[in-house]
């Protein structure tokens, strides 16, 4: 491993859970369901995370567990049943339906993976019913994503073709871009897991080299090898610099002459650091604090240092993946403090006995901070922005120079100015 001081911490957490990944699952599969068996409070979860207007028509909704089903005094698969045939008589156009675990679904010991053979055994033709747990009493917000996508491995087709498959949700615009800078090196075959339909699986074998464009993948990471893919290391498309070696390792294993990936990301690499700039003035030198949630704030921690001139204080990350984040351990500074896993109050204390300009965190801490006088970044915003490949490196800078600069607006000695 790398120069890195890597610590563990153990104790109360403060994270979303992983049905937050919903919010970004149903807008990349239009076809596809996500209904929660769980209390109101998962429903409200969800519908504050998504923003969803009280007459919208979402692709996600909530199975209720009620006080009768908490107490075992209901058959809840018998609920369940009812719920899904009346969501599918109203929704015909549902092509793939995940069951998600919660919370509450776990703690009564609900079987959703028997539930889901039972109902895709009644809807055979009609739709394909997947469950994954979604709990927080398992999982990190991003890690939704993962459970999702290892449901829809079993159903990939298999092939020996050779290809290139891209794993993890990206914005639609940035995966096309990646997808034609690809097409430029000459990899023609190239595919997407999630798929942007969910019935349009793409296929999996020994001819698969998989590109990993979210570092949360573990479990999908392991299966898709169990299928015969190659899993290619490399870091995490995030900057120009991890964007650049993400790119070479793609084109590393389809032996593409290393001249033609020189050629053709040059011109990208400079526009993107021309772009950089201004935001390296206004981050260069200031005091970075990554707490634990979106498993982003290494290859983010990464970025910010060795392209930002930012000066880490500590990184937090919820689980460290030693194997998959290895190419990233290497990059980052000697001496670089990782901690994983938390204990809030612990962490707490130690960012205020820093005094970082800036701290990223959960929504739940940041307010509280804000209101200390600490400028905060929202992990989930990485999650929903379109922040990867070379193209994006500046309006990934650009996220965090955001809190700084209205930092400064606000400081007394400017209100006193004003």
């Amino acid at each position: 491993m790398s120069g890195s001081t890597l610590l563990k911490e153990t104790g109360p957490r403060e994270v979303f859970c992983g049905l937050t990944s919903i919010v970004w699952l149903h807008r990349r599969m239009p076809d596809a369901f996500f209904l929660v068996v769980g209390s109101r409070t998962c429903a409200h979860l969800i519908q504050s995370a998504a923003g969803v207007m009280i007459f919208a028509e979402p692709r996600f909704g909530t199975a209720i567990l009620e006080e009768r089903d908490l107490a075992g005094l209901a058959d809840a698969h018998e609920e369940l049943d009812r719920v899904v045939k009346n969501l599918l008589k109203r929704r015909p156009e549902i092509r793939t339906l995940f069951l998600v675990g919660s919370c509450p679904s776990e703690v009564i010991k609900i079987d959703l993976a028997r539930a889901a053979e039972r109902l895709t055994s009644q809807f055979k033709g009609q739709v394909t019913i997947l469950n994954y747990s979604g709990s927080g009493i398992e999982t990190t917000f991003t890690q939704g994503e993962d459970g999702a996508l290892k449901a829809l491995v079993p159903l990939m087709p298999s092939s020996r073709e050779s290809q290139l498959l891209l794993v993890g949700t990206l914005a639609n615009p940035v995966e096309d871009r990646l997808k034609t800078i690809f097409n430029r090196l000459g990899i023609q075959k190239i595919s997407s897991f999630p798929p942007r339909q969910s019935t349009e699986l793409p296929s999996i074998g020994p001819g698969t080299k998989v590109l990993l464009a979210q570092p949360y993948l573990t479990d999908t990471a392991r299966v898709l090898k169990d299928r015969g893919a190659e899993i290619l290391q490399a870091p995490f498309p995030l900057g120009v610099e991890g964007s650049k070696l993400w790119i070479e390792a793609a084109a590393n294993g389809f032996k593409i002459k290393k001249d033609l990936v020189e050629s053709t990301l040059e011109p990208l690499i400079t526009r993107a650091q021309k772009a950089l700039k201004p935001y390296i003035e206004q981050l260069s030198g200031k005091k970075l604090f990554l707490l634990p949630e979106s498993q982003l704030e290494i290859p983010l921690a990464r970025f910010l240092s060795n392209e930002c001139g930012m000066e880490l204080i500590e990184v937090g990350i919820p689980y460290l993946n030693r194997q998959m984040m290895e190419p990233e351990l290497e990059l980052l500074p000697e001496n670089t403090k990782i901690i994983e896993g938390q204990h809030v109050e612990k962490q707490l204390d130690r960012v205020r006995e820093s005094n970082p300009d800036l701290v990223v965190c959960g929504m739940g801490l940041a307010n509280p901070l804000e209101a200390e006088g600490i400028s905060t970044k929202w992990s989930i915003e990485m999650v929903f922005s379109p922040i990867h490949g070379i193209d994006q490196a500046s309006d990934l800078a650009e996220l965090f120079a955001r809190p700084l600069h209205r930092n400064n607006l606000l400081s007394p000695k400017t209100l006193e100015t004003a």
